[in-house]
C-alpha cells in the first residue's frame, strides 16, 4: 500500500517473496538477510523493511531492477575507515618535488636496511617503515631487533623523494624529504618519545590539543555523560587497556561474527578513535570527552560490507544508541545506507560522520543531509616540526590554526574538529595520529556532554524522534567558533566550543534547522505527490532466470560477479535519483549506472 501511494504501479512484494525469488534464481547466490531493527517495525517514520545480501551479475541486476521497480538493488561495497593515508603527507599532503629525471633499468632492484630505536639505543618492533620513490610506495615492517628491509622496484636510493617512520605506539613518527639512504649498512632512526611534548606521559594524565582547543578542560569535572548511550562503528576496541577497559558496556562482531571479536582490534583504529570520545579518568594516559557515557562497539573493519554498516545502524536503533561515531569514508553513494541512517534519525539516532582523508570531495555517508560532517584542522607546534604531521599543514591563521591538507571538502562540511596529531589509545599503549577519523570522535564526545547535561534533552527535546536529533546538531554548530582560513568547504560554520555548547543559543542559529524543516516538508509533499520516476510506468511481469526481451542476456558479455543489497523499498530510491538529478546535494546517483 506505502509503494502504491508513492506511484509504482506494480503489486508490492513481500520480503519473504522476494527472499524466496532470489533464492531460487540460478543467476543469484543469496549471501544472507537482514531483518530490520524492532523499532523500525512500530514506527511510520522508516523506510527500510528487510534487505537481502546476493551476489549476481551486473546485468543481471540490472535487468532485475528493471522488472521489478519494488524492488531496490545496490552495490554492496567494501567499507573503509577514515584515517589519513599510511604514507601521511605523501598520498594527500604536499606535491614533493619530482627526482630528478633517470633512465632505470628494467628489472632494477634494490634493498634498503632500517633500524629504528629509541633515544636510548633499544630497537622498536611494529615500526611501519614507507619508502616513496619515483615509481610507487615500498614498505617493510621492524621486527624484535628494530630492523626492517624495503626492496625498491624500479628505484635507486638516489631517487627516493621521502621516507615515513611510522611507530605502532609510544613515540612520533617522522619524515625526511630527499634523504641520503645508504646501502650495504643499516640506516639508523631515531624517535621521540611522546612524552617529549607531553610531560611526564603516560605517568601523569593529559588533555589532548584538541580537547584544549575545544575547552573541554574548562567545564565542570561533574559534565562526564553519564546516562547517553554512544556507538562506535570501528574496527572493535581493545578492551584491555587500562584507560578503556572499564569503559565499554556491550559490543557485535560484524566482520568474523564472533562473541568476543568485537574486543579485538587489530589495525588500532576503533581504539584510536574509543580513547578520544571515552578514555577513564584514571589519573594517567588520556583523558576522554564523556567517561561515564555507556559505550557500544560494532565491528566491521578489516572486510566489512556496506550492507554489514546497515546491521550496525539497525543494532543501534535497537539499543537506543543516542550518538553513532562514523570514522569511516567512501567514494559513491548507497541509497539504502543513506535511508538506514536516515531511519536512525526519525528515531532519534544522531549520526557524526567523518568528512574523508583524499583531499577531494565529501566521501560517503558525509556527504548526506541527515548526518554531521566533520572535517579535520590541525594547529602549529602541537607535533615535531620533523614528523609527518607537519607535512599535512597548510597556511595557517594568526591562530596558528591550518587545515588539514589531506581532509575532504566541500558545501556539505559543517564544522571542523582537530584531526592532526591527535594523541589516543592503541593496543598496547598511545600514539598521535591523523584523519578526519580523529576529528569525529572529538565531536561525537561533546555531542554526548550535550545530551546529557543541557537541560532541553531532558525536557523538550527528550523523545526519542529526529527534532532531537536536528537540535543536538543545532547546538553543536551553534556553539562553534569561527575557524577562519578562507574557505568554508573546509571548516564549516568553525569548530565546536565545548563552553558555548551549554550557553542559549541566539536566534540567527535558528536558521539552520529552519532550512532543514522546510528541505523534510518538499520531500514529504513530493512522496504524497507521487513525483517520481516512476510514476507511469507500465506493468511488467518477471520470470526469475529470465530476462526481459528489451534486456541484455546475462550469460553474454557479463562483468562478473556483483555483490548486491536488495529491499522492497525501491521507490524511496527513486525519490533519491530525482532530488540528485534536481541538483539538491547530498542525493545519490544511480548505484548500477
Amino acid at each position: 500500500m506505502q509503494l502504491m501511494a508513492m506511484g509504482v504501479s506494480e503489486q508490492p512484494i513481500s520480503p519473504a517473496t522476494l527472499h524466496q525469488m532470489l533464492t531460487e534464481d540460478a543467476h543469484v547466490q543469496v549471501v544472507r538477510r537482514l531483518q530490520p531493527a524492532r523499532a523500525t517495525l512500530f514506527s511510520s517514520e522508516t523506510s527500510v523493511s528487510e534487505i537481502v545480501v546476493a551476489e549476481m551479475d551486473v546485468e543481471y541486476a540490472q535487468m532485475l531492477r528493471h522488472q521489478l521497480p519494488q524492488v531496490q538493488v545496490e552495490r554492496d561495497q567494501l567499507l573503509t575507515y577514515a584515517a589519513a593515508p599510511p604514507s601521511t603527507g605523501v598520498a594527500a599532503g604536499p606535491e614533493v618535488a619530482a627526482a630528478e629525471p633517470l633512465l632505470l633499468p628494467l628489472g632494477l632492484q634494490t634493498t634498503i636496511s632500517f633500524l629504528v630505536q629509541s633515544p636510548a639505543a633499544e630497537p622498536l618492533r611494529d615500526v611501519t617503515i614507507h619508502v616513496i620513490g619515483t615509481a610507487g610506495l615500498f614498505q617493510a615492517v621492524t621486527g624484535g631487533d628494530g630492523r626492517a628491509h624495503v626492496t625498491l622496484f624500479g628505484d635507486t636510493p638516489q631517487s627516493v623523494q621521502s621516507i615515513l617512520v611510522m611507530p605502532a605506539e609510544g613515540y612520533w613518527n617522522w619524515r625526511m624529504e630527499r634523504p641520503a639512504l645508504a646501502t650495504g649498512r643499516d640506516n639508523v632512526v631515531t624517535l621521540r618519545r611522546l612524552s617529549d611534548l607531553f610531560t611526564g606521559f603516560p605517568a601523569q594524565q593529559t588533555f589532548g590539543w584538541g580537547q584544549r582547543a575545544m575547552r573541554l578542560d574548562k567545564l565542570s569535572p561533574t559534565f562526564r555523560g553519564a546516562g547517553v548511550k554512544v556507538a562506535v562503528i570501528d574496527s572493535g576496541v581493545d578492551t584491555r587497556h587500562p584507560d578503556l577497559k572499564n569503559e565499554v558496556a556491550a559490543g557485535k562482531d560484524l566482520v568474523d561474527r564472533t562473541p568476543t571479536g568485537w574486543t579485538v582490534d587489530t589495525v588500532r583504529h576503533g581504539s584510536h578513535c574509543s580513547g578520544i570520545i571515552t578514555a577513564a579518568d584514571n589519573g594517567k594516559g588520556i583523558f576522554g570527552f564523556a567517561t561515564e557515557a555507556e559505550i557500544h562497539i560494532c565491528k566491521i573493519f578489516p572486510g566489512g560490507w556496506q550492507s554489514d554498516l546497515i546491521e550496525a545502524l539497525d543494532y543501534c536503533i535497537d539499543n537506543q544508541i543516542d550518538v553513532v561515531n562514523l570514522s569511516m569514508g567512501m567514494p559513491g553513494y548507497n541509497n539504502l545506507v543513506a535511508q538506514k541512517i536516515n531511519d536512525a534519525r526519525n528515531l532519534g539516532v544522531a549520526c557524526v560522520v567523518a568528512a574523508g582523508n583524499t583531499a577531494g570531495p565529501v566521501n560517503f555517508p558525509g556527504n548526506i543531509p541527515t548526518v554531521l560532517t566533520v572535517a579535520a584542522i590541525g594547529k602549529v607546534g602541537t607535533y615535531p616540526t620533523d614528523s609527518g604531521h607537519a607535512a599535512e599543514a597548510t597556511p595557517a591563521n594568526s591562530d596558528g590554526y591550518f587545515s588539514a591538507r589531506f581532509t575532504c571538502l566541500g558545501p556539505e562540511i559543517d564544522v571542523c574538529a582537530p584531526g592532526v596529531a591527535i594523541l589516543s589509545t592503541v593496543p598496547g599503549g598511545y600514539a598521535a595520529w591523523d584523519g578526519t577519523s580523529q576529528a569525529a570522535p572529538h565531536v561525537t564526545g561533546l555531542a554526548a556532554l550535550v545530551l546529557a547535561h543541557r537541560d532541553e534533552f531532558r525536557n523538550e527535546f527528550r523523545y526519542r524522534d529526529r527534532r532531537r536529533v536536528d537540535r543536538l546538531f543545532q547546538v553543536l554548530k551553534a556553539s562553534c567558533v569561527p575557524v577562519d582560513l578562507g574557505d568554508r568547504n573546509r571548516t564549516g560554520v568553525g569548530m565546536p566550543d565545548a563552553v558555548r555548547a551549554f550557553e542559549p543559543i541566539s536566534a540567527d542559529a535558528m536558521v539552520d534547522v529552519g532550512q532543514q524543516a522546510m528541505l523534510d516538508e518538499l520531500i514529504k509533499k513530493l512522496i504524497e505527490a507521487g513525483l517520481t520516476p516512476a510514476t507511469g510506468l507500465a506493468p511488467q511481469q518477471f520470470v526469475p532466470g529470465q530476462a526481459s526481451p528489451s534486456s541484455t542476456d546475462s550469460t553474454a558479455a557479463s562483468s562478473g560477479q556483483e555483490r548486491l543489497i536488495t529491499s522492497v523499498s525501491g521507490a524511496l530510491a527513486q525519490l533519491d535519483h530525482e532530488m540528485y538529478s534536481a541538483g539538491l546535494t547530498g542525493y545519490g546517483p544511480d548505484p548500477l549506472a
